[in-house]
This record gives structure tokens, sequence and C-alpha cells, in this order.
């Protein structure tokens, strides 16, 4: 099963190319756009940690504009590389740390369960890196939520936070995130196995090979 937005990938990467060929005629380069959305995370992690959400959502908002500006200028600009792909999933997992560290430094959710969400997130990314990184799977963005899912839970209980404190919301979409998180790295692995079947590489993955 795909993530619900992956989808509409397509779609995705036809209206955001024109966007990338004004930032390719600007002279603007993809790594500069992501590390513009790693600065821009750490942002975001501050001024949740005062807890202004509002405020919160709307430089989240910013670092996801950032991120969809890189891949589509390497696109427009015919400079997609390996190690673009790399940086942009590296700064991608320190986004999210900075975010949620934010939110745990609010005092507005126990640190336990932002370090559960947290955990998923990276797992459910680390599957799917790994598994890819077999030269076996062309595409392990299956299960249940991908990146774009879990920022859009996180989103929705930032702004209805401060509208319902009683209820808590922020505190229920972080555990919400945490479940979908932890549901979607076992659903890779289980992908994963099935893929790899009768092969080598099923066997390191079943039992471990000792690489970190």
């Amino acid at each position: 099963m795909m993530p619900f937005l992956a989808r509409f990938r397509a779609i995705y990467e036809t209206i955001s190319l024109p966007l990338g060929q004004i930032c390719v005629r600007l002279g603007i380069t993809p790594n500069a756009l992501t590390y513009l959305s790693l600065g821009l995370s750490v942002g975001a992690g501050y001024v949740l940690s005062r807890g202004w959400f509002a405020w919160g959502v709307a430089v989240i908002l910013l670092v996801g504009l950032a991120d969809v500006l890189d891949g589509a200028t390497a696109r427009a600009g015919g400079t997609a590389s390996a190690y673009g792909t790399v940086l942009d999933h590296v700064t991608d997992r320190y986004a999210e740390a900075f975010i949620l560290g934010g939110i745990m430094l609010s005092g507005v959710v126990a640190p336990g369960w932002v370090l559960f969400a947290l955990v998923g997130m990276l797992m459910a990314s680390y599957v799917r890196a790994r598994a890819e990184a077999t030269h076996k799977l062309v595409s392990c963005n299956v299960g249940f939520a991908g990146r774009q899912e879990k920022l859009g839970l996180l989103i929705l209980g930032l702004l209805l936070h401060p509208l319902f404190p009683q209820f808590n919301l922020l505190h229920w979409a972080i555990i919400a995130i945490g479940v979908v998180s932890h549901i979607t790295a076992a659903q890779r692995l289980r992908y994963t196995r099935q893929m790899l079947v009768g092969t080598n590489d099923h066997r390191d993955l079943s039992q471990g090979s000792g690489v970190a």
C-alpha cells in the first residue's frame, strides 16, 4: 500500500517544475535550497519551543516549500545527483528532529511521546533507505503513511491545539504520528522481506549482517 499523497507525485512534480525553472534562472542551486530548508527547520524548532504554534506552522510550511523547490530545481536544471538525493534525505531527518524537539521543549507534549514519534519517523525512513540500498528494490515507498501525511497530522495538531486546549490535541497528534510511523516501518520491512524472498539479501536482512 502506497502512502496516500505519494500517489499524486507525478502531478506534484509537474506543478512544481515551473517554480524550479524560475530558481534555475535566478541561479539558485538545489543544494542551496536544501540547506535553506534545514535552516528554516531550526527556526521552526525555536518558534515551536516558545509555544508559538501558529508561527511554527508558517515556518514548517516554508520548510516544505524549500524542500519542494530543491527537487523541482534539480529536475528543471538537469542537475539531479546521487549526492543531492542523500543530502536531501539527511536534512529531512534533521528537520524532523528539530521540529519535534521544539515541540518537546514547549512542554505541551511529554518527552516520551515525542521520542516515540521521532524514533518511528526515523525508522520508517531508515527501513526504506536500507531496502532501496540493496539495489534489489527500485522503491520501498509503501506503508500506511509517508512523510507528507505525518507532517499533515502535525500541522493539524498545531493548529487545533490553541483552539481546543482542553483536549490537548497536539499530544494526540504526536501519538498518532508515532503509531502510524511504527506501523509504516513494519509494513516496509514486511514488503522488503516479500520482495527479497529467495535471495541472499533476504537472508542478510532477516538474520542480520553485522553491519551498522
